[in-house]
């Protein structure tokens, strides 16, 4: 008996949609990656990417635990001597939630050619309004705690 091995070109993408409402960044992330990557599907394959499209709404309404949107800095550097830049999560939450979701997301998924290509099908919106609803998008019905 031979082991399956997904094709790229067979693989039929749909697009689910998680509400991050009262959920943790966290968890709503991980989900969402594990999507991306296709991790829930049976045929999935490691080195081809079967993942799926992925919305993320409401995304100004998930909660960081514990005193981390206190304490908890986004770091960045400009490239230039003393150029490292802190923005700390209370505000990066209150002006641009879209940001901190995706950036979330994107540190879940492998830092490759797959990874990249994954992220290009993630949809993050900071209200419960989205552009998608032509796709047709399933709701994600496991729990996310």
């Amino acid at each position: 008996m031979s082991t399956f091995m997904a094709k790229a070109q067979d693989v039929e993408r749909k697009w689910y949609i998680i509400d991050a409402e009262g959920k943790p960044l966290g968890r709503v992330a991980a989900a969402a990656a594990n999507i991306l990557r296709g991790k829930h599907r049976p045929e999935y394959t490691p080195h081809v990417d079967c993942g799926e499209f992925v919305i993320v709404i409401n995304a100004s309404k998930a909660v960081l635990t514990g005193k981390k949107l206190d304490q908890k800095f986004y770091y960045r550097h400009t490239g230039w001597v003393g150029g490292l830049k802190a923005v700390k999560y209370s505000k990066l939450m209150a002006e641009k939630p879209e940001f901190a979701m995706t950036k979330a997301i994107k540190g879940m998924l492998p830092h490759n050619t797959i990874g990249a290509k994954s992220l290009t099908r993630l949809r993050v919106y900071a209200g419960a309004e989205h552009d998608n609803a032509a796709q047709k998008p399933e709701a994600w019905t496991l729990e996310i705690k």
